[in-house]
């Protein structure tokens, strides 16, 4: 009698052998791209205003992009950060030795949760922060503590208080994304001189360039005093180069040294290194952008007052605006959608814990008068 032929073996399911906590992880949702909502509705990309990801309605310097095309005839070699980072480090006048590129800011976040995360370690950062601090954490198998937020912005002392012994990292946003709220530099340094040397404390400023005047501190200059501190900013935000990818973080050399041994190589493009040093010496522009952010939230506020409509006051390029509820059910999930059959992107804010708001990047007075007019007409209906 021959021999019955042996069951094929069951399929190996890779994914399901993955971590629980990276298949547990909802993925980072950006703002609706132009041409996928072209695509959605049938409508003219170019009609289409988006106001969704704070992204700089100027563009990029005119530096910057001649400092672009410049670039491309070396394509074909590997990135040297070398000139960005000697930049970086005489803006700041720290040693190249405690600058950092990332991909983009968020790149830096990441490298700050490789080089100090893993299983049995948590990182705590405030209600209505950025979504990264979650994702990064969760990625590398540690707790998030999220601590509650006062008046939407953060709350330090309940920051301080939520840090437990096996807390390596806290986040903190200045001014905060979606909300738009800032902490007072001498907050910030209370809370640098009562936390723990043993925490890294990471200072996400990507929106600094947009406070006034009066409320900028050299963050930098505080980590002589706290070798725990990271300062991270962006070239994505004020800078206009939210396509290239890079951005920066400026800490205490030993802590850039393990930024350093996670980052991967070649990690900011040459397109991108060649931007972001002539963007940094485009003080005109700089404050061109600054300018018309000012004026442009001006208008946005004032058109939602007139609307009778509140707000979180915001000292980024982006405002959050509440959208009163009919019959006790919100209505800015409606909203949003109406908004876009009309053309006009916007954030919706329901994962950040804020289902009654949407976000609104400030535009060019043509797109915030646009979108004031369909906010109206979707309210109306």
């Amino acid at each position: 009698m021959s021999a019955q032929p042996s069951p094929a073996p069951e399929p190996l399911d890779l994914c399901e052998r993955a971590p629980d906590h990276v298949r547990a992880i909802s993925p980072y949702q950006p703002g609706k791209p132009i041409t996928e909502l072209a695509r959605d509705l049938g409508l003219d990309a170019a009609s289409i205003v988006k106001l969704a990801s704070n992204e700089n309605p100027l563009g990029l310097s005119p530096k910057a992009r001649a400092a672009i095309e410049a670039a491309i005839p070396e394509l074909a070699r590997y990135p040297d950060q070398y000139d960005l980072v000697a930049a970086v480090a005489a803006k700041h006048g720290v040693a190249p030795e405690a600058v950092v590129l990332g991909n983009g800011s968020n790149d830096l976040l990441e490298m700050v949760a490789a080089a100090f995360l893993g299983p049995g370690r948590s990182s705590v950062f405030a209600q209505h922060a950025f979504a990264v601090y979650p994702l990064a954490t969760q990625a590398r198998g540690a707790a998030s503590i999220v601590v509650p937020a006062r008046d939407y912005g953060h709350d330090l002392d309940a920051m301080l208080a939520a840090i437990r012994a096996d807390t390596h990292v806290v986040f903190i946003a200045n001014p905060n994304n979606p909300t738009g709220t800032f902490l007072p530099a001498d907050a910030v340094r209370r809370f640098l001189e009562r936390a723990p040397r043993s925490v890294a404390v990471v200072l996400d400023e990507a929106y600094n360039e947009y406070l006034a005047p009066a409320l900028r501190a050299d963050t930098v200059a505080w980590i002589r005093e706290h070798p725990n501190l990271v300062v991270t900013r962006t070239f994505s935000k004020a800078y206009g180069l939210a396509g290239l990818r890079v951005g920066y973080a400026v800490c205490h050399p030993r802590v850039a040294d393990l930024l350093n041994r996670v980052r991967q190589p070649f990690n900011v493009n040459n397109l991108a290194l060649a931007a972001a040093v002539a963007a940094l010496g485009d003080a005109e522009f700089m404050a061109k952008s600054y300018a018309l952010n000012r004026a442009g939230m001006a208008q946005l506020t004032e058109g939602f007052a007139r609307m009778g409509l509140a707000w979180i006051p915001s000292h980024g390029n982006f405002v959050s605006v509440a959208i009163p509820r009919r019959d006790a059910a919100p209505r800015a999930a409606a909203v949003y959608q109406s908004l876009l059959r009309q053309g006009v992107i916007v954030r919706p804010v329901g994962g950040y814990g804020m289902p009654d708001h949407l976000r609104v990047t400030v535009g060019l007075p043509e797109e915030n008068a646009r979108f004031l007019a369909a906010l109206a007409r979707s309210l109306a209906q």
